[in-house]
């Protein structure tokens, strides 16, 4: 007859073993492993390709801008309506700007129509008054015109006016187009000397 011996316990710091693991456990925690490493990886990720594309589309919005060669349908930026001393009135629509640079002189080309409320506030700013307007007077120059694609021509009445100013401040050009008393249009270049 054999003696047999008393099993020795398990040391007490040893965890219980635990039933292996089931299919169906394997397949979640792989899938949660997966779903860690997707959102750790993929979300920066994506976030880095959308930010590619809007600063892309930023810049070449910009670059459109830069390397225009005349007018533009957009507001003048503030600062260019400041250093031009161009105050643009409110309401204002059909309003288009182009800017040209040198090293000798700036220029700031503005159309706008408005309204006669607007025109009188524009003028006031600009430190003249519609009385300065004269009929029929042309002030913006040949060059100016072949630049900007002004031409004048067609329905009147025309008014212009030129207000010179001492250096740095600007010189501005204005040509009013009251073929519609209600809804004048406005032509403005104003010249800086840098």
């Amino acid at each position: 007859m054999t003696m047999s011996l008393p099993r020795q316990a398990a040391p007490p710091d040893e965890p219980p073993q635990q039933p292996a693991e089931d299919r169906l456990h394997r397949i979640r925690r792989r899938a949660l492993t997966l779903l860690i490493i997707v959102l750790l990886i993929g979300v920066p990720a994506g976030y880095l390709v959308i930010s590619a594309g809007q600063s892309r589309d930023s810049g070449k919005d910009e670059q459109a801008k830069y390397a225009a060669t005349g007018l533009t349908p957009l507001y003048p930026a503030k600062v260019q309506q400041r250093l031009y001393q161009v105050p643009m009135p409110h309401p204002a629509d059909r309003v288009a700007s182009y800017e040209t640079n040198n090293w000798k002189t700036s220029r700031l080309y503005v159309q706008f129509r408005t309204t006669q409320a607007g025109l009188d506030t524009f003028l006031d700013a600009m430190g003249v008054g519609r009385s300065d307007l004269k009929k029929g007077a042309i002030t913006v120059g040949a060059r100016d015109r072949q630049v900007s694609g002004w031409t004048f021509q067609g329905p009147g009445p025309w008014w212009g006016l030129s207000h010179r100013q001492k250096n740095p401040a600007p010189t501005q050009d204005v040509v009013v187009n009251l073929s519609n008393p209600v809804l004048p249009m406005v032509y403005v270049v104003s010249r800086t000397v840098p």
